[in-house]
């Protein structure tokens, strides 16, 4: 059985959940800095293992990964934009919005993984909100985590 996964209040426009991995933070990183591994985790089914760009994000460096959603294909360019060594990996969409990974290694060697969807940079927010897109993204994020909890079980 895998813990829970845990809700968090980022405030207005964030959509934050955390779970414990027992895995120690370097093995996520590895995975979460690699743009072409971003399918093993997707938990919305939209992410497909087509991707151009660095084996190993650094911040600055832009990838872009093929996605399809409701059967319709297409790619989207993102930019790294906090890069931080077994701690965080951090894209930004050309909508500006963002996709963050946050790991905090606990002492036993296992690792507390938030992963987020801030959207107050975009200028679409209320568009966002409209199409349901946060509570969709939430749902995104805890079937992720999920997958992370399964793999590492």
């Amino acid at each position: 059985m895998t813990d829970p996964i845990e809700s968090v209040d980022r405030g207005p426009r964030q959509v934050a959940r955390r779970a414990h991995i027992k895995a120690d933070a370097h093995e996520l990183f590895e995975i979460l800095v690699n743009p072409h591994r971003h399918h093993e985790v997707d938990g919305s089914g939209t992410v497909k293992s087509e991707v151009i760009g660095p084996r190993e994000l650094r911040t600055g460096d832009k990838f872009r990964v093929g996605m399809k959603l409701h059967g319709v294909p297409y790619a989207i360019t993102s930019v790294a934009t906090d890069v931080v060594p077994d701690r965080v990996v951090e894209w930004q969409h050309p909508g500006k919005h963002r996709w963050r990974w946050e790991l905090e290694p606990q002492d036993d060697g296992t690792t507390q993984v938030t992963e987020v969807f801030d959207y107050r940079p975009s200028a679409m927010a209320p568009v966002l909100e409209r199409l349901k897109v946060p509570a969709t993204n939430a749902k995104g994020i805890s079937e992720s985590l999920q997958k992370l909890q399964q793999r590492f079980a």
